[in-house]
């Protein structure tokens, strides 16, 4: 009995290997091949529509800053 529950598990074993080789190839055929490419900002383009080759640099300022540790300081002083 022990020998023929090692067999059939060897097989299903290698079986299961076979078909997740054989659909990992396929899904990644598919990613690679049928994905669409996802479209960029407005500012990765020039005024012609082209890709800019240059780095862009965003910095954004908060209007109002508040920093509640100053606060917790204040109160137990």
């Amino acid at each position: 009995m022990l020998a023929i529950s090692l067999v059939f598990g060897s097989f299903l074993t290698v079986l299961f290997l076979i078909v997740g080789l054989i659909v990992g190839w396929i899904a990644r055929e598919y990613m690679m091949n049928y994905r669409e490419v996802p479209n960029l900002h407005p500012e990765f383009y020039d005024e012609n529509g082209n890709i800019i080759p240059d780095e862009v640099l965003a910095i954004s300022f908060e209007q109002n800053y508040f920093d509640s540790n100053d606060d917790d300081e204040e109160e137990y002083d």
